[in-house]
């Protein structure tokens, strides 16, 4: 879903506009403004299920994959091997940005 484009910037008129057309373009302004405000609250909240929606697929996801990894019965690697993996991982990579 693209986000959607700022609405323009609008400026309110000064109070003493000649030929008593300010009320009629203050009117249209205010109506102008809230549907602004409503349109940004329906899209704030279709954001918020949106996320809402997706971390849960995430969630059910990775309860899914943990059942079947508790299930499975091959062997497996030991937590010894895979930290000093990581360790070797991150100490290459330390050295070949100069920090150590």
């Amino acid at each position: 879903m693209a986000p959607r484009p700022a609405p323009p910037v609008l400026v309110s008129l000064p109070p003493a506009s000649p030929g008593g057309w300010s009320a009629a373009a203050r009117r249209s302004f205010e109506v102008a403004l809230a549907s602004v405000q409503e349109s940004l609250q329906a899209w704030i909240a279709l954001g918020w299920t949106y996320k809402r929606s997706a971390r849960q697929q995430g969630i059910a996801e990775l309860r899914q994959l943990w059942q079947e990894a508790i299930h499975d019965k091959a062997p497996g690697v030991s937590a010894a091997e895979v930290l000093d993996r990581l360790e070797r991982k991150y100490q290459a990579i330390a050295e070949a940005a100069g920090t150590k």
